[in-house]
């Protein structure tokens, strides 16, 4: 038995007879052996996806809107023309009166109408944007009235059905002066019958 043992352990341990080896080890041997197996790790469903990184920069499109309404509404008022007529008048008198190095825009004003043709450029689609988001608020209003309009019609509806029932109600609701009235039948009727007569009434009294 000792022999058997002492021979038992001075078999070379091959690589089919390790048992320690590990569940890393294996994946990264069949990693080596396939390398192209499996490129890409696998995407679980339940897991959300990571929002890709785009090339523009993010920005807050509620903050943009509000600031184009700002600024479109600036550019509708007389403020804003009082202004720009001022600082264009200033532009031309001074390009034309004051001596020539130190005129920045001689004429024909070139740099002028470079600045208004960027101003006109960057005003029309600003207030477009705040033309659409005025078009989106007014639909809503409109959808939110329409809502309204069809919750008090339905109001409306049910309170004539309600009224209604309680007028056919009401139609066959014993009032006092149906009962006088009957009573007043019943009495003519038990007189025509006899059944009290007024001879023996007078009589007792």
């Amino acid at each position: 038995m000792a022999s058997r043992d002492r021979g038992r352990d001075s078999l070379p341990t091959g690589a089919g007879l390790r048992p320690d080896r590990s569940a890393e080890r294996v994946k990264a041997e069949s990693a080596s052996v396939h390398p192209h197996a499996h490129p890409h790790p696998r995407v679980r469903l339940d897991v959300p996806r990571a929002k890709r990184r785009g090339w523009l920069p993010e920005y807050d499109p509620e903050a943009f809107g509000r600031l184009s309404e700002r600024i479109a509404r600036f550019l509708g008022t007389g403020r804003f023309i009082v202004w720009m007529t001022v600082v264009i008048a200033l532009w031309l008198v001074w390009n034309t009166t004051v001596p020539h190095h130190l005129r920045f825009d001689p004429y024909p004003f070139i740099f002028l109408t470079l600045v208004l043709s960027l101003q006109a450029s960057y005003a029309a689609p600003l207030i477009l944007l705040a033309q659409n988001r005025q078009d989106d608020r007014a639909r809503i209003d409109l959808e939110q009235d329409r809502k309204q309009n069809e919750r008090s019609i339905a109001d409306t509806e049910y309170l004539t059905r309600e009224i209604a029932g309680l007028r056919m109600g009401l139609g066959e609701v014993a009032t006092r002066d149906w009962i006088r009235s009957e009573f007043q039948d019943l009495v003519r009727e038990l007189e025509q019958r006899r059944v009290f007569p007024r001879e023996s009434e007078e009589a007792d009294r």
